[in-house]
Formats: structure tokens, sequence, C-alpha cells
């Protein structure tokens, strides 16, 4: 069976005495629809959806989801797999759909699209103009993939993403490009820089997830990673062929080892590998090893 995954979100206000109610409406209708599978998180400053499931129910649950919250212009990034990328559905809420401002700062909500450029404006850019282009996300993800001479803040949180900016002594009256995986990231680091005196910073709209749908042969190199069972997608969107979630910290893995205690074949993440010192495929047979290990000693 071919799955249909959607990747969508809005900032929008949503009332807090509402919030309860809206996550039930949302598990009510999931409920309705077998084949329907993913993470929805709510908060007062709007939606965050990652869902899969065959095509009519993934579309019946999207049309839902956005007419049960108003939204007549939703930007949904799709894509497919022959396997389910989540094992089931849920309804998370939130004090934020993407957390960056410090604990009693405002939400960094932005008012409009002025600082969006389209897949096509962003690939003209890359490829006429002479510009500062940042990545947003983590260290697990930059690892896997990145548009082609980004600067890496090698962060392992987006929280320390203004603690970089802050650091990294990086010229603010230069055009600035900055990217995530879908966009609702940089819909608060754009603003966040701007906060901290960068004069002209623009989006990728729609993320790398709609860059790849527009130019699957451009200037993104490698996989984007996504946060499901697929780990990342190929530059044709693709569930990926080379990587696996590491058994012991879910990061992504391409290092092959069969296991020391159970002989198993497994993927894991070459952090792990050179922390345990001990190829295992899972905290199960590590846990066994080391016991084996200092049993020994």
């Amino acid at each position: 069976m071919n799955f249909k995954i959607a990747a969508y979100y809005h900032f929008i206000q949503i009332p807090k005495e509402l919030l309860v109610v809206r996550k039930q409406e949302l598990e009510a209708k999931a409920s309705e629809l077998p084949s329907l599978r993913g993470l929805a998180l709510l908060a007062e400053e709007g939606y965050n959806v990652t869902a899969s499931g065959t095509p009519e129910e993934l579309d019946s649950f999207v049309t839902f989801t956005n007419s049960l919250l108003g939204i007549t212009n939703p930007d949904i990034k799709y894509s497919f797999a022959d396997f389910h990328p989540f094992r089931r559905f849920k309804v998370d809420l939130r004090k934020e759909i993407i957390t960056l401002a410090g604990e009693g700062e405002e939400a960094l909500i932005p008012e409009d699209k002025r600082f969006h450029l389209s897949p096509e404006e962003w690939h003209k850019v890359l490829t006429d103009e002479d510009v500062l282009l940042i990545d947003t996300r983590n260290d697990y993800e930059t690892k896997v993939g990145k548009f082609a001479g980004a600067l890496d803040p090698n962060i392992r949180k987006f929280t320390e993403f203004p603690e970089y900016l802050r650091q990294a002594d990086l010229p603010k009256d230069k055009k600035v490009l900055i990217y995530c995986t879908g966009g609702v990231r940089c819909e608060k680091a754009i603003l966040e820089m701007h906060k901290q005196g960068f004069e002209e910073v623009y989006q990728l709209d729609g993320g790398i997830l709609r860059y790849l749908e527009r130019f699957p042969e451009g200037h993104f190199e490698g996989e984007c990673f996504v946060f499901d069972h697929r780990v990342a997608v190929d530059q044709h969107l693709e569930p990926s062929k080379r990587y696996s979630l590491c058994p012991h910290c879910g990061d992504p893995a391409e290092a092959q080892i069969t296991c020391h205690y159970c002989s198993g074949e497994r993927k894991i993440c070459e952090r792990c590998r050179q922390e345990h010192q001990v190829d295992s495929c899972s905290k199960n047979c590590l846990h066994h090893l080391k016991r084996r290990l200092s049993q020994a000693a």
C-alpha cells in the first residue's frame, strides 16, 4: 500500500479555553480514519501537523483540520512512502508549537510573508548572488544533508540558535538566507535575527521539503532528515535507503554493525558506536554486553 504524508503548520491564535476541545475534535476525526497516523501539535499560537494515511483518508483529515481552525490557504508539503512512517496518531497540547523564546518572553509570531522566498526565488538567489546562508536545524539533521555552502551552527536543539547568533560574529549588514525542514522553525528564527540586528534576512518558504518538490537536483546536497520512521527523504522525496534510526539515541544511523551479543545486523550512529565502544543492536543487548564485560573484568 502507498501511504501519503502531509506536513503543515499555521500560526493562528487559538483561545486557551478551546485547546482541549480542538484536541478532542481532532482525535474524534482521526478515530473515523483507520489508516491515519502521525502527530498534531496544538498551542495558543497555532498548530503543526505531520500525518500519514491512505490518500483519501489523509486528504479528509487535512481538510478537516484546516476547516476546523478556519484556514483557507493552507501550505501543505506532501510526500509518499510504501510503509507507515508513524506508529499511531497523537495530539499534543504545547505551550508553543516551536520553542525559541526564553521563558517569560512573548512568542515570536510573524505578521505576514514579506520575508519569505519561494523555492524559485531562493534557487535564483543561490545561483546568482553572494549571500550568507545559514541552516537553522540541529546537528544530527545537518549531517544528513544541507544546502551547498550553508553555515552549520552545530547546535543540538533549536533553543541554542539565539546564542549561536550572539557568539558567531556574523556580518549583520549582509543579505542572509535561512532555512529548515518545512519552514516552521524559520518563522521564529527570522524574527530572532531581526531582534539581534540583522538587516536583511529571508527564509525559504516551505523549507527544504518544498524546495525539493521544485528542484530535486538543485542546490541541496544529501538527504533531508524528517521526524518519523523514514528517517530522511532523498532529493526526490523518497524515503531514505541510506539511513536508519539509531536504536540507542534515535539519531540518523548509517554504520552497519553486527551485534556482539546476538549477532543481529543493524545500523547505529557513529556517535553511539564511539561512546559505547562495543557494537550492539539494541539497548537490551548493550546492557547484557556491559554486564558480560564487567564480570570478565
